[in-house]
């Protein structure tokens, strides 16, 4: 189940939006799959995030109302945790990403584009970190605004910057963008996944502009791969 991020107060009126169509559905699972987005590997990734030092103080919930069961956890490179993923639309609207799509959505997302405007959750693979809290304040492990993300799923690998910031006690959410390229579902009604996914965050990186994919892919295979030779 998803819930509103901070950034989706102003969006509760969209909930009496009509539901998604089937054909609406049928384009959302029609999107292609972007493949591994360099050299190293789900496996090599994975590998180095077997076991959990945990860095928060408390654990998160992959959904309101469920237990408290996912801890953020950290090397000297980045922190990681293994979740669900549900999909955040918000930002610029879209065909795929606007009120009728998503009864959730929100024009706005936590931090913006070099020209001032909200990302597009359409075309921008993000992640979205829990809001500073007891729990875990993301900023004191260099996480911040257009850091950059390794999110794993299966044998894909997809990198991402951190877009968004959701409520402050779950945890487990990227943009359509992100779900499309590791093969998931990107409907945010009825897409996703509720579990299998890793999102390993490196610390101190950080991608200007935000909006700059393909410099995020670029900091991403090199950081992966110290990452993984642990240098």
């Amino acid at each position: 189940m998803r819930v509103q991020s901070l950034t989706l107060a102003a969006a509760c009126a969209a909930l009496l939006a009509p539901t998604t169509s089937p054909a609406a559905h049928a384009r959302f699972a029609a999107q292609p799959v972007a493949w591994r987005e360099g050299d190293v590997s789900a496996a090599d990734l994975l590998a180095k995030v077997r076991g959990c030092t945990q860095v928060s103080r408390g654990r998160y919930r992959s959904d309101e109302g469920g237990r408290a069961t996912i801890p953020v956890c950290g090397t000297r490179d980045a922190v990681f945790w293994k979740a669900d993923l549900d999909i955040d639309c918000d930002g610029r609207a879209g065909p795929r990403c606007n009120r009728r799509t998503d009864p959730l959505f929100s024009s706005l997302t936590a931090y913006q584009q070099s020209d001032g405007r909200h990302l597009s959750a359409e075309r921008l693979p993000y992640i979205v970190v829990p809001a500073v809290s007891r729990i875990w304040n993301h900023r004191d492990h260099g996480v911040r605004g257009g850091s950059v993300a390794a999110v794993v799923y299966r044998d894909r690998v997809q990198y991402a910057v951190v877009g968004d910031v959701g409520p402050r006690d779950i945890i487990g959410e990227a943009s359509y963008a992100t779900a499309r390229g590791l093969g998931i579902t990107p409907d945010p009604r009825h897409g996703g996944t509720p579990s299998g996914v890793t999102y390993i965050v490196f610390k101190d990186s950080q991608v200007k502009p935000i909006e700059d994919h393909a410099a995020a892919v670029a900091a991403g295979r090199r950081l992966a791969r110290l990452f993984v030779r642990g240098g």
